[in-house]
C-alpha cells in the first residue's frame, strides 16, 4: 500500500490524506480519533471499546503526525495521549472517492495495495 503523498490537517477538524494516484481521504478529526484501535481505547482480549465517545471532545485536533515505518502513522491528539497507529490501508480504506468507491465494488481494494 503506497504512502500518502501529503497530509493537511495540523489543528485542523478534517484530516485530508492524499494519494499518488490522485485520491483524498478526508475524515473528520474526531471520527479518526474515534477509531482509534490502540490498547487504551479497544480492549486488546475483547474487543470492546474502551474510549468513550462521550470524552472525546468535538474540539479534538491533531497536533502531531508521526510516520511509522513504511506502513502507517501514529497521532498525537489535543484531548489525550494515546498510542495509536492508523495504517495506510486503514486510512485509505476510508476514502470515499468515486474512484475508490468503484473499486469496492468491483470486489477490488481501494489503492490497489
Amino acid at each position: 500500500m503506497p504512502m500518502p503523498t501529503e497530509i493537511i490537517g495540523l489543528l485542523r477538524s478534517r484530516l485530508t490524506f492524499k494519494w499518488p494516484d490522485g485520491c483524498e481521504t478526508v475524515i473528520d478529526a474526531r471520527d479518526l480519533r474515534l477509531r482509534c484501535r490502540c490498547a487504551q481505547c479497544v480492549d486488546e482480549v475483547t474487543g470492546a471499546p474502551l474510549l468513550e465517545a462521550g470524552r472525546v471532545p468535538d474540539n479534538v485536533r491533531a497536533k502531531n503526525i508521526r510516520l511509522v515505518g513504511q506502513y502507517g502513522f501514529s497521532i498525537d491528539w489535543t484531548e489525550a495521549p494515546c498510542a495509536n497507529i492508523y495504517t495506510f490501508r486503514a486510512l485509505r480504506a476510508l476514502c470515499a472517492c468515486e474512484r475508490c468507491n468503484a473499486a469496492r465494488a468491483a470486489g477490488q481494494e481501494p489503492g490497489g495495495g
